[in-house]
């Protein structure tokens, strides 16, 4: 596993295709746009044409180029990746073209870098969705074996892609998130204040902030919640914000639960609004079943909030000691819930500490690390063009669909539906 803090380079132009953000700006949009907005000058993006103003807002020395408007419909992007992207390239003379989000143009004659966020398509197959499932775990497959850079934020994923599919750690270069300081500070009495009136949150609380998903494992909150309820005569309440996902169990363990009068659940939230709501609460409660890298984690501590985490995968690697941990069983969660409420002492003593290891973190050492990655791919030929490309995608394809399929039919309870709306 590579990692780099080389100082900046402007002899390598890169083409940075945003076609795949998605419009709500979480999950891979935020790495992306802090990524534009660090390297600037340093680079081509191209996007939706709904997103042009918004990367020219964020890197005003870049070039921002719009491609069709049919990219807003999945199955046309994946088809224009392919063959509308290399033009854009060929048209800016690039030195090397980078995908952030797994997939890869196939047919470019230029270096390709590509980002992995997570190997859990692997590791943890029965957290996604079965066509996703399959979908990610071919193109991890394809983009990591013609790829000439592979980025990854974390040493945990660099190190589960080895296991999972042989790719050599020591073959990725890590680059880990980093955390917008201006916006996820702690925030002031006036903002706590405002949206604690706008959000009707009366007391204290334990807030949970993402995506509404089976690996965040928001159904084990709840019945902790719950557990924490029996025991107390003021118990704080639990707050759920952040847009639903595919997901099953939430509603089930919200209508189990002995104190539903103390669930908020308020969907996503303004924008303004994220730091305050972390800040604000007495515990962030985040115990996921595996992440990549863990940026609601690194944001949370960035406001200076106490969270409550887990150690699957790369959230130690962000969290280090900053952070308490528990297990994903609701039992469990309960106490560790029930000790930090507890003891005040030991909650300055977490935010203080947080907001110093998140302070290490910062989207300028992303970028650099990014450069590095693109200086490298710019000087190799590139791994595989043309024709060549052809078997390879149609063998990696038919042997990883075979084996997903085999796993879903193992692995997902039949009726399993909706949308998996993780960044990855």
């Amino acid at each position: 596993m590579r990692q780099s803090g080389e100082p900046r380079d402007h002899g390598v132009r890169v083409l940075l295709d945003a076609t795949a953000m998605p419009i709500s700006r979480g999950g891979v949009a935020r790495y992306v746009d802090e990524l534009v907005r660090a390297l600037n000058d340093d680079v081509v993006v191209v996007c939706q044409p709904r997103d042009l103003e918004h990367y020219r807002r964020l890197a005003p020395d870049a070039i921002i180029e719009a491609g069709p408007p049919a990219l807003r419909w999945r199955a046309f992007r994946l088809l224009w990746e392919q063959f509308g992207l290399p033009r854009v390239a060929r048209r800016h003379d690039v030195d090397a073209v980078h995908s952030p989000h797994y997939t890869i143009p196939l047919l470019l004659a230029r270096p390709r870098v590509v980002t992995i966020h997570d190997a859990t398509f692997f590791s943890d197959p029965h957290l996604h969705r079965p066509f996703k499932r399959v979908f990610f775990r071919t193109w991890i497959r394809i983009s990591t074996r013609l790829a000439d850079e592979i980025v990854a934020p974390s040493r945990s994923t660099a190190s589960e892609l080895e296991r999972v599919i042989g790719t050599r750690a020591a073959d990725v270069l890590v680059a880990h998130h980093g955390v917008d300081h201006t916006r996820f500070r702690p925030p002031t009495n006036d903002e706590l204040t405002n949206v604690r009136a706008r959000y009707g949150l009366d007391r204290s609380y334990v807030l949970f902030l993402g995506t509404i998903e089976p690996r965040k494992n928001v159904p084990a909150l709840i019945q902790a919640h719950g557990l924490l309820t029996a025991d107390r005569a003021d118990p704080p309440l639990l707050v759920l914000a952040g847009g639903q996902g595919w997901e099953h169990g939430t509603g089930a363990a919200m209508a189990e639960h002995p104190r539903s009068d103390l669930i908020r659940h308020l969907g996503y939230v303004d924008a303004d609004d994220v730091a305050p709501l972390l800040g604000g609460a007495i515990v962030v409660a985040y115990p996921s079943q595996g992440e990549g890298f863990g940026l609601p984690v690194l944001e949370a501590m960035a406001t200076g909030a106490v969270v409550l985490t887990t150690r699957h995968l790369a959230i130690p690697e962000v969290g280090g000691d900053a952070v308490a941990y528990s297990t994903t069983d609701p039992v469990e969660l309960a106490g560790a819930l029930a000790r930090l409420l507890d003891n005040e002492g030991q909650r300055h003593d977490y935010a203080q500490r947080a907001r110093e290891r998140a302070a290490s973190f910062r989207w300028e050492s992303s970028a650099a690390a990014h450069r590095v990655a693109y200086r490298s791919a710019a000087a190799q030929v590139p791994a595989a063009t043309g024709p060549i490309t052809l078997p390879v995608l149609a063998a990696e394809q038919k042997v990883v669909t075979q084996r997903a399929a085999q796993t879903a039919v193992k692995q997902v309870p039949a009726g399993l539906d909706g949308e998996n709306g993780s960044g990855h």
